[in-house]
């Protein structure tokens, strides 16, 4: 056995398991009797050792190697850099041709017609979401970091500890965080999923191929009353088209919205012109004698007429060759630990991939969110890289902006912090804003807010990680969103 596997064999079994409530059994590098600073720097060094000696792939050693170019990779990048632990040794392996950008621009600014200053490259890519610095490919170079683009990996051996790409490129990694986001969820190529004309988002090129559809469009069907749909359609009405949302659901946004608000929110896109179709199943896409979607067929018969389909119906997470690293059937994703450890010594899996502890409320859970995303990525670099062991704490967090364009009636934007469980309390006509508490066994568990001001919004994360006991006759009885804010936040204080 060469002594850099005798050295990973003998690191392994110094290692222990960390077993979570689930019956994961995860190993634990960062724990065990070694002395956790220099266990870390131990494995750093055997990294390097190994690096060096496995003559057989010097061409193709890589110490870190992160799969995937969205936001995670992005912000672990970034992270790296932070700790000088980029240069000549981080590797990114994407499908994308681009550097990591900020996902939610995509249908939340992309799409605005030429007219309305529609969001573009280099502008938004990452980390300028949070305040960071731009990381253009330039920055990447810049920083000696090695992207492979247009070349994902289609394959990967465990025990070698490689990665093969479509191109054949054989890649041999230290350390691996899986970062492969999520996938489209698509309708069958028996019912029209494939048609042209029929539209789904994930990437630049999805959104460069409807902005070119939006361009010609007459009629516009968007299936799906979730963000993609909400925000999409808001987009569309910017083109001035004829644009219809269909979705099974009694309301939008039902994992989130509640009825009443709901209808705000439905009567504010009808008033944008806007038509809905809810409760609606869909049978079929049809089309005309050129292959080109016309129509979008209902269960009950009836027929909507469209040259441009959206389908907005939800997404997968983009486990492609990693299936062996661990699954999580019940949430789907990859299982890690609360470091973002996988099952498998020495890799890793961050973002809408991962299936994660949820400490604050002590189950497991996927987020499919750029939050998420960026603090999910910084948290396993940080962990990889220093002694830290502490464990991810992540509060839920969604948001939504839509109709921000030049000339709109309303530029709206909401914040949702915490859980929504247990009774909603609604405050706020909408018009100049709305929020809607959930309290559950006297305690505020989450709250949303609309048109807020920055220090309201500043005010939602920490109601929500506090979870403070709150009088709800007393909320449910003010007179403003303003008043009803004052009453949590003294709540809030009154525990402290």
């Amino acid at each position: 056995m060469p002594s850099a596997r005798r050295f990973m064999a003998a690191a392994a079994s110094a290692s222990n398991s960390l077993i979570l409530k689930h019956g994961i059994s995860l190993r634990s590098p960062q724990s065990g009797s070694l002395n956790r600073t220099h266990h870390h720097s131990t494995l750093i060094s055997f990294r390097r050792s190994y690096v060096a000696a496995s003559s057989s792939f010097a061409n193709e050693n890589r110490e870190f190697v992160i799969v995937g170019g969205g936001n995670a990779a992005g912000y672990a990048a970034r992270t790296f850099v932070e700790h000088d632990m980029a240069d000549g040794k981080l590797c990114i392996v994407t499908k994308e041709p681009h550097a990591p950008y900020e996902r939610p621009a995509l249908t939340k600014a992309y799409l605005f017609p030429p007219e309305k200053k529609p969001a573009r490259l280099p502008g938004f890519h990452t980390c300028v979401g949070s305040g960071g610095e731009r990381q253009t490919p330039e920055w990447y170079k810049e920083k000696g970091i090695e992207m492979l683009y247009e070349d994902p990996v289609t394959d990967i051996d465990i025990a070698k500890q490689t990665l093969t790409t479509n191109t054949g490129k054989l890649l041999k990694y230290g350390s691996l965080i899986i970062a492969t986001g999520c996938t489209s969820s698509r309708f069958p190529e028996k019912i029209g999923g494939n048609l042209p004309g029929v539209h789904y988002i994930r990437d630049v090129g999805d959104a460069d191929s409807l902005i070119s559809s939006l361009g010609k469009a007459r009629k516009v069907v968007i299936v799906g009353g979730g963000y993609i749909g909400m925000e999409v359609a808001a987009a569309a009405v910017a083109w001035k088209l004829d644009t219809t949302i269909i979705f099974p659901e009694e309301y939008l946004l039902q994992r989130l919205f509640t009825p009443s608000l709901a209808q705000k929110y439905e009567e504010l896109y009808k008033a944008n012109g806007v038509k809905f179709s809810k409760g609606a199943s869909i049978k079929n896409l049809e089309s005309g004698p050129d292959g080109h979607v016309t129509a979008v067929k209902l269960a009950d018969g009836s027929t909507v007429e469209a040259d441009t389909v959206i389908i907005g119906i939800g997404a997968k997470p983009a486990i492609g060759p990693f299936e062996g690293v661990g699954l999580n059937t019940t949430i789907g994703g990859i299982q890690v630990d609360n470091l973002f450890r996988t099952r498998v010594p020495g890799i890793f899996a961050v973002g809408d991939v991962a299936a994660f502890p949820l400490k604050i409320y002590d189950r497991m859970a996927r987020f499919e969110h750029v939050d998420h995303a960026r603090k999910s990525a910084q948290h396993c670099v940080k962990a990889l890289l220093s002694a830290q062991t502490q464990a991810y704490d992540y509060l839920p967090y969604f948001y939504s902006r839509v109709f921000e364009y030049e000339g709109s009636a309303r530029k709206v934007w909401w914040q949702f912090y915490g859980d929504n469980v247990g009774e909603a309390i609604e405050i706020g006509n909408f018009d100049p804003k709305i929020a809607t508490f959930w309290v559950d066994s006297g305690k505020l568990k989450g709250v949303l807010l609309e048109s807020g001001s920055p220090e309201e919004f500043q005010l939602l994360p920490k109601l929500a990680r506090e979870q403070p006991v709150v009088d709800k006759e007393k909320l449910q009885n003010a007179s403003s969103v303003e008043e009803a804010l004052k009453i949590a936040q003294a709540s809030l204080l009154s525990q402290v």
